[in-house]
């Protein structure tokens, strides 16, 4: 049985500890308005204080409601947000490819559209992070906001939100971060909102074809539908390229 209380704990004494050993600051991290980035949020408040916490709401083509719950939960632990818009640079930058690429269609250009928003997003995190640190005179990192379910088929952006300096929730499946939002406060139209990645148009679980809570279930080694199964492990090595940069070693 999971226990939240006391992995809660865990957690925010790890983030102690980690700052503490590091020298680190304070942290900057992307506020989608979801549950991951929220609870992610939340707990490095309640570990290092919200004043230490700083939260960047970077639309892109985003939705009025994804920003309205970000700064729910930035009020919820009392940090501050700041809104860095990436819709004209993310406009910019793909319209050049017409003349690059003249022969590629919409169909082509899709999948690069898509990915590029968090690769622009994570560059901004970053660019933040050294600023602050520079400003406030103290190291600010930034921590990831992926799940165990997420990270085990691989659905993050090489080069975007798989990049960051301490994950706190990856080793916690979509059920157990909920339970941990819930249980630190995390507003409950972010914590029990249909995840999404704010990118395609689509839920986390329609653009995957299967359930977080199967996901859970494979890893867990419980019972799953074959098909489930066999889908979920496709996606999972499929995606094993992202874990893993092949390098030559000379003999």
């Amino acid at each position: 049985m999971f226990k939240v209380e006391e992995v809660t704990e865990e957690i925010i004494n790890y983030i102690r500890n980690y700052c503490s050993v590091y020298n680190i600051k304070g942290v900057v991290i992307g506020i989608s308005g979801g549950k991951d980035s929220g609870v992610v949020a939340g707990l490095f408040a309640k570990a290092i204080g919200p004043a230490n916490v700083v939260g960047l709401w970077m639309p892109c083509h985003s939705k009025e409601e994804d920003k309205n719950n970000a700064y729910a939960v930035a009020d919820s632990f009392g940090f501050e947000i700041h809104d860095v818009d990436l819709t004209d640079t993310y406009d910019e930058y793909i319209k050049q490819y017409k003349d690059i690429y003249p022969e590629a269609n919409d169909e082509d250009y899709k999948n690069s559209n898509i990915n590029i928003k968090p690769r622009l997003r994570m560059a901004t995190l970053y660019y933040n992070a050294a600023l602050l640190t520079s400003i406030r005179k103290g190291l600010y990192i930034v921590p990831g906001t992926s799940n165990k379910c997420e990270i085990y088929v691989g659905y993050f952006t090489k080069g975007g939100d798989n990049v960051a300096d301490v994950q706190v929730i990856a080793d916690l499946t979509v059920d157990e971060v909920i339970k941990i939002g819930e249980y630190i406060g995390v507003p409950d139209q972010v914590i029990h909102k249909a995840p999404d990645d704010g990118l395609s148009g689509m839920t986390d679980e329609e653009k995957l074809g299967v359930k977080y809570s199967e996901i859970a279930d494979v890893i867990d080694g419980r019972e799953v539908d074959e098909d489930v199964k066999q889908k979920i492990m496709t996606l999972h090595n499929r995606n094993l390229h992202k874990f893993n940069t092949p390098i030559f070693k000379k003999g």
